[in-house]
């Protein structure tokens, strides 16, 4: 039993789900800044889902540290921003840096999926 005011551990599936969105958060910035050096209004469009996705995953892996009681819904609306950068990087299948984020983010999805069906 668990005095009041105490948390849990963080469980492995937890840490697992924390640092796919560290990972993804920082691709996203890498891919941010590369994205800016290309230029281009066709851009555009995956800036926006980078920055949504960067600043999600960001606040996802901050809210399951602390053990939020919220830190489902926002799993699951990570999984959500994930997918939809994955997709937005899929436009542009001959950059690497474009492949490597849409693999960073699909695996981000991926575990916040799992985590917005458990319990914290």
């Amino acid at each position: 039993m668990t005095q009041p005011g105490t948390m849990t551990a963080m469980t492995q599936q937890m840490q697992d789900c924390v640092d796919a969105c560290m990972n993804c958060h920082s691709v996203c910035e890498e891919t941010m800044s590369s994205c800016m050096q290309m230029g281009g209004q066709a851009q555009m469009q995956i800036m926006r889902a980078l920055m949504d996705c960067s600043e999600t995953t960001r606040m996802c892996a901050d809210m399951m540290m602390r053990r939020s009681p919220m830190s489902p819904d926002m799993c699951a609306m990570c999984a959500k921003a994930c997918d939809m950068c994955a997709d937005a990087c899929m436009a542009m299948p001959d950059d690497p840096q474009m492949m490597r984020c849409a693999e960073a983010c699909r695996r981000c999805a991926e575990t916040c999926r799992a985590m917005a069906g458990a319990k914290m």
